[in-house]
């Protein structure tokens, strides 16, 4: 049985994370995508009350207040 010796060495360890970091810091520059966002048309008001609707930002919030 011959083994071969693992060609990770802490040169190549480091000289990859290097890499690694330098990517992300590049990607972190980069400008980001322009978004599109679509005008609201306000609902009209509710004749007799029970205006409650639950919409992303209360979602959004119950989702902080779990345990």
């Amino acid at each position: 049985m011959s083994s071969s010796p693992s060609k990770l060495s802490r040169r190549t360890l480091f000289a990859g994370a290097g890499t690694v970091g330098a990517l992300a810091a590049a990607v972190g520059v980069l400008p980001a995508a322009p978004t599109v966002v679509q005008a609201s048309v306000p609902k009209p008001k509710p004749e007799r009350g029970g205006g409650y609707e639950l919409s992303a930002h209360v979602k959004q919030y119950y989702k902080t207040t779990l345990v």
